[in-house]
């Protein structure tokens, strides 16, 4: 089923006194996955999203974005806005040393010229950011604020549920907001919440602290999803707890189990005031009920060739049927040029379908020599790393079309948004359309396949990379829904991931690991 409706409103939920306080706002993130071989450098942040001062706010200002929810408390109280920096990379590897300082030096040069006027600081961060020389991207960029800004100043942060908290953001962060939704529908909706924590916090009527509870796993056992499952019941008791005096956020963290680093892992946050015991054993709770269920997974994944025999065989009568390639997923910093997926439904001789995307820039560029219509000899994906999803494939393709890449999403999560797949090109391969991509993103719109001229309603199989973002916009077109795993970086399988630098013990790499 897809996500809960999100009722949006630029009222907060408890009111915020109107003074003439003056705010920085930034938006700095990227889910760093430690076992990919490709760094994340300025390029792979200006390919995504990187946006200066009034372009950052022009772009994003009123999408589905933590900077818009910023705005929707700021404007009508007329507060004194300054953002340097819009900037976000696709997931993938470890953020190079220059792109980190680069953009957190914008930031904290904001800080400091604005520094005489500042009341508050606002931040739409992820959570799970690593760089090449720390382990902390975002604890780091705080520990630097508040050198700048002193101890006293609020702060308040919105991270992703897959976060990795630290020690380091629950102790320098005034406030803390994830989001709630997987997909990510409510990101704005949780800037409004964290502006109303903060603005509260600068008229002098509240005093918020954030407690923390971390487990010992490296993720909550479903990835977090907030559709179906355990993490239902658990949210449910978060809001309720949030009506309460004295309670202004709480957040259910299910982790990103593909960062290598000491603090990886699930975690429940509170951010309070009062009876301070009470609030640590609410979110207690919430955390023993994640370590009980540590190993119920849900729904099962298949393998390529059981979702390819499906595929084969679907009646798309109710709408198609959607495969996603949960571990070949861009968004978890997979590589997205696995093959296992698209070779399955070859062998398979699958009929009316699309796949979308497939990493391959060699292949484009081959590609852009050509005219639609051409038949061309491809030695297509698998070319990073072959032990993860498969390696390239051999094979014949018609040219359909060439593009610029770009789109403009239309979906619950990307709405208004535009985005870029770089020089792309689709080719026939027997029965299956396929998206060839330059710029490895995740499918998370419809817009992904429409603006290449593929219209997904009008095929029989839909394939695609992605874990769980594509539901919000897939499911409600979809007449089945079912997950794979092709073996790539982001396997479900995490004891097949080399780890190093994770605390130990931890499950599931230790599976006698206690929690008490």
């Amino acid at each position: 089923m897809p996500s809960p409706a999100i009722t949006r409103t630029t009222e907060p939920a408890r009111s915020v006194s109107i003074m003439s306080f003056c705010v920085l706002t930034a938006e700095f993130s990227h889910e760093s996955n430690s076992f990919s071989r490709r760094l994340t450098d300025l390029a792979a942040f200006r390919d995504r999203y990187y946006h200066l001062g009034e372009a950052a706010i022009a772009e994003r200002g009123s999408a589905n974005t933590p900077l818009a929810g910023f705005l929707d408390i700021a404007r009508p109280a007329g507060w004194t806005v300054h953002h340097p920096i819009s900037a976000g990379a696709t997931p993938s590897g470890p953020v190079t040393r220059e792109a980190y300082e680069h953009i957190a030096a914008l930031i904290l040069n904001a800080a400091k010229t604005h520094r005489a006027d500042l009341n508050g600081i606002l931040l739409g961060l992820h959570g799970a950011m690593v760089a090449e020389h720390l382990e902390d991207g975002e604890g780091e960029l705080l520990e630097r604020l508040r050198a700048i800004v002193g101890p006293d100043m609020p702060i308040g942060i919105t991270l992703d549920p897959h976060t990795n908290i630290t020690e380091r953001m629950v102790r320098l962060a005034t406030a803390i907001v994830a989001y709630k939704t997987y997909p990510h529908v409510d990101m704005r909706d949780c800037g409004q919440q964290a502006a109303t924590i903060i603005g509260r916090t600068m008229a002098g009527e509240i005093c918020p602290v954030t407690l923390w509870e971390k487990l010992p796993m490296l993720e909550e056992a479903t990835g977090g999803r907030t559709d179906v499952g355990p993490m239902l019941p658990r949210l449910a008791a978060a809001r309720a707890y949030e009506t309460e005096p004295d309670v202004f956020a709480v957040s259910v963290n299910g982790a990103f189990p593909n960062a290598d680093i000491a603090d990886v892992g699930p975690s429940v946050l509170v951010t309070c005031q009062g009876d301070l015991a009470k609030h640590q054993a609410f979110i207690r709770r919430i955390a023993a009920d994640m370590w009980e269920k540590r190993a119920d997974r849900g729904e099962p994944l298949l393998t390529v060739t059981a979702a390819a025999l499906q595929a084969k065989r679907f009646d798309a009568k109710s709408g198609p049927l959607v495969i996603a390639d949960f571990a070949d997923n861009p968004g978890g910093g997979a590589y997205g040029d696995s093959t296992a997926l698209l070779a399955a439904l070859i062998a398979a001789e699958v009929e009316d379908a699309c796949f979308a995307p497939i990493f391959d820039p060699e292949t484009v560029d081959l590609l852009v020599k050509h005219q639609p219509g051409d038949t061309v000899r491809l030695t297509l994906g698998g070319k990073t790393d072959a032990r993860f999803g498969g390696g390239p494939l051999a094979l014949s393709a018609t040219l359909i079309g060439l593009f610029d890449g770009s789109y403009i999403g239309d979906g619950p999560m990307i709405g208004g948004l535009k985005g870029s797949f770089g020089p792309s090109a689709t080719i026939r391969i027997g029965g299956i359309e396929v998206l060839v991509v330059s710029n490895i993103t995740q499918v998370l719109d419809l817009a992904q396949f429409r603006a290449f001229g593929i219209e997904p309603t009008e095929r029989r199989v839909i394939a695609l990379k992605s874990m769980q973002h594509f539901r919000a916009a897939f499911e409600p077109i979809a007449g089945q829904v079912i997950v794979c795993d092709s073996g790539a970086l982001c396997t479900p399988d995490l004891t097949k991931l080399p780890y190093h630098r994770a605390r130990r013990p931890i499950y599931p790499l230790d599976p006698d690991t206690a929690w008490t």
